[in-house]
């Protein structure tokens, strides 16, 4: 029979094992509290303040109470002004904004002909976003006090990269950003806790060899098998769901490598905190579920609140998540997105650098 005197010890000493591992006690408490707060706050499917841009090539009172009636509906956020379409569809190939407006020069002629009187061109990617912009279709006047047209506008809409609005043309490349987190980040972050549970860390102290270069030994393997993944994930999704690639092989393979390279470094980083691989997948774990709902991959980043996008950009995921889908739907270049790859960039170097010194000081 159970002694229930043995069980009473073994549970007792494991509360006290538990107490003294502060790590594993303060995830115990912080990770639903923080996601709770987190995800209960920033997770909205309501989306608003979507940036667009705005052609006025009719330059009217009428024009300018429909881009004013449009900023009002709370659904856009009305970023600037291009003086052409073409202009306009460049900053959304780049990924600055998510549509444009565009008011014809003979706006009222239409408008008393019962035609569109202009035309919205959607990022169509991004299916939840193209969905609320492609509402402002029909905008109505019954909230208006002395509109200055007669009945309510009617705007053309094209849809732009994903005309069919499928919803794998937005998710398979969002996919590889989640994936390669997952995969990378869960590698590297037990490489260093795992050596010493080993016993291997007192004989890579006793070598020549230096933290940089034990950061960067460990980083360089799974290098290859982060590509393996995006080739199977974009390849699959291709044949599958037919998801295009618009964008050149080099600028994937450039872009994905930044994101590698990034979250090889933050596992890194994790694996020179954390003492046991159980503590190292926990701190994974806590970074990656705000990696698959905080980075655009689920919901909308215009829809969540400030707080939320600024620590969503602090997650490389964010970036590449923008980087990726610029590339392969969109057939952007890195050029177009420099704030992201130069983040993803400087992200690398500095947690290699932070990595690095922090190692150094465990072998004092």
């Amino acid at each position: 029979m159970a002694s229930l005197r043995r069980i009473k010890a073994i549970t007792t000493k494991e509360m006290r094992q538990l107490k003294r591992d502060r790590i594993t006690f303060a995830m115990i408490v912080m990770i639903p509290l923080i996601q709770l707060l987190l995800f209960g706050y920033a997770i909205n499917t309501d989306v608003r303040n979507v940036p667009v841009v705005v052609v006025d090539q009719s330059e009217s009172v009428a024009g300018r109470w429909i881009v004013e009636a449009i900023r009002a509906s709370q659904v856009v956020s009305i970023e600037g002004y291009y003086a052409t379409a073409t202009a306009a569809e460049a900053a959304i190939t780049r990924g600055e904004v998510r549509a444009a407006l565009i008011l014809p020069p003979n706006l009222e002629h239409k408008q008393a002909n019962n035609e569109p009187i202009g035309q919205w061109i959607i990022d169509g990617s991004d299916t939840m976003v193209a969905a609320a912009i492609s509402q402002l279709r029909n905008m109505p006047l019954a909230h208006i006090s002395d509109p200055p047209l007669a009945s309510s506008p009617t705007f053309e809409v094209a849809l732009f990269y994903n005309p069919e609005q499928r919803s794998a043309v937005n998710i398979v490349p969002g996919l590889i950003a989640v994936i390669l987190t997952m995969t990378m980040i869960l590698f590297t972050s037990a490489a260093i806790v795992r050596e010493r549970e080993k016993g291997n860390l007192e004989l890579l102290i006793t070598t020549p060899i230096k933290p940089l270069e034990l950061m960067l030994g460990k980083i360089l393997p799974y290098i290859v098998v982060g590509l393996i993944q995006m080739s199977i994930i974009l390849g699959l999704g291709h044949l599958i769901f037919d998801v295009p690639l618009n964008g050149t092989i080099a600028q994937l393979l450039l872009g994905t490598l930044l994101f590698i390279a990034a979250s090889l470094t933050l596992g890194l980083i994790i694996s020179t905190i954390a003492t046991t691989q159980l503590q190292a997948m926990q701190m994974t774990i806590f970074i990656i579920l705000p990696t698959i709902l905080l980075s655009g991959f689920m919901f909308p980043f215009e829809a969540m609140p400030k707080p939320a996008q600024w620590i969503a950009e602090l997650l490389p995921a964010t970036h590449f998540m923008r980087i990726i889908r610029a590339i392969v739907l969109r057939g952007g270049q890195l050029s177009d997105l420099p704030f992201d790859t130069f983040w993803l960039l400087g992200f690398t170097l500095l947690g290699i650098i932070v990595a690095s010194l922090r190692f150094t000081k465990r072998l004092d």
